[in-house]
């Protein structure tokens, strides 16, 4: 079966959203966006052979992993301690455990909650095996990987690359020590950032140049994630044929954890307009906060899209003319100056009590969001397939204190 094949969900309509019943500030995830990422994400783990997870530094919206288990996502990547308890709480599968380092005090528990634990170093492996060696003779089904760094990645983003110069992330060919190997059944590496799979298939070339030799020895190999096959546009039939092929040629399972992919387009950040000052362009204040609840914007940097909005200068003089460009500078509300998203124009004024929302706001936007200034931090909730809207969390005092002493 091709992609052209399949029969995707239809989506909910933004224009079809009463966003005014929406309490305001909240990240809102659409239930039928989420089910058709799912369909094609459960394409590709069928045609391509990989097992598919989920990765939950970019996707960890628990209250929906009865939802990826219907579509046969059978488990998660954790980099901690907590995200490793979460998977085996909520996701209920494989719990896939990697992490730069471990700590002495963490690593009994990661190591009770792993089926695929995979160290970032060969002297991370010689400290910890003798408690894994442990653990197998006790019984315990475990697959151990090495995460290796071929030094090559087309991220353009010096601070989401993981093979650039000098990284802490992964064992390069020239620091490798394959006399170590004993005990590790599996390789991983992860370069990749929100790519198409012609990234994927150049990045192998070089894998194979430099661990190649080590691969007929291994039962499994960890793609990483980044793969962002969710897109409109992206290369499926590329994907599958590049995993099916690697998988022919090695004789390995594959496994691929992206986060975005599931999360990609499948929601927002309703907020509302608190108050509009003017400092010789006119400012919207609103219930939000960039640097607190949408640091992306700030770290990778880009721009979000808000729905109704457009750029500054887009049909600058067409709208003048027609009386409907209304330019903004969109801030948040804590007392950061640079708690800035930027300038947009609307079709009308903005007034107290306006809904602004931004576009795409699920996948990793939620996972790091902070409790900075004390500022109320956005509800989550889910807008279900009969136009339902689910309130699932809400924030208050308590967990702002909490997260302090």
């Amino acid at each position: 079966m091709t992609v052209s094949d399949l029969k995707l969900p239809a989506v909910t309509p933004t224009d079809s959203i009463d966003w005014k019943a929406i309490p305001s500030p909240a990240f809102v995830l659409d239930e039928s966006r989420l089910r058709r990422n799912l369909a094609l994400i459960s394409h590709v783990q069928r045609e391509s052979g990989a097992q598919i997870i989920v990765a939950f530094k970019g996707f960890a919206m628990w209250k929906t992993f009865p939802l990826l288990r219907e579509y046969g996502i059978t488990g998660a990547t954790a980099s901690s301690l907590n995200e490793a308890l979460l998977a085996k709480e909520e996701m209920r599968g494989e719990v896939h455990v990697y992490a730069p380092a471990y700590s002495e005090a963490e690593f009994p528990l990661i190591l009770d909650l792993a089926d695929h634990l995979v160290f970032n170093s060969f002297s991370q492996w010689e400290r910890f095996r003798p408690q894994v060696e442990a653990a197998r003779a006790a019984g315990k089904e475990l697959h151990v990987g090495l995460r290796v760094n071929p030094e090559y990645a087309e991220v353009e983003t010096d601070l989401y690359n993981p093979a650039g110069p000098f990284s802490r992330l992964g064992v390069t060919r020239r620091e490798f020590r394959p006399e170590l190997l004993d005990g590790i059944d599996g390789l991983h590496f992860h370069t990749l950032c929100e790519k198409d799979s012609d990234t994927l298939e150049r990045t192998l070339e070089v894998v194979e140049r430099n661990f190649g030799e080590f691969l007929p020895h291994m039962k499994w190999v960890n793609f990483g994630g980044g793969h962002l096959m969710t897109r409109q546009g992206y290369d499926l039939e590329r994907l599958i044929r590049v995993v099916r092929a690697f998988r022919e040629k090695w004789g390995v399972h594959v496994i691929l954890e992206p986060g975005s992919a599931f999360g990609w387009q499948t929601g927002w950040l309703v907020s509302s307009v608190l108050d509009v000052v003017h400092n010789v362009k006119d400012i919207a204040v609103l219930d939000i906060s960039v640097s607190a609840h949408m640091p992306d914007v700030l770290e990778m940097p880009y721009r979000p899209r808000i729905l109704g909005a457009r750029d500054p200068g887009e049909g600058q003089e067409t709208h003048r003319e027609a009386h409907d460009y209304y330019p903004y500078i969109i801030g948040g509300t804590t007392c950061l100056a640079g708690d800035v998203v930027g300038e947009y124009v609307f079709d009308h004024p903005l007034n107290i009590g306006d809904r602004v929302v931004f576009d795409d706001m699920i996948h990793y936007t939620m996972v790091k969001t902070t409790f900075f200034n004390g500022v109320k931090h956005p509800d989550i909730g889910i807008l279900h397939m009969d136009g339902t809207y689910e309130r699932v969390k809400t924030f208050g005092y308590g967990e702002f204190k909490a997260k302090l002493s």
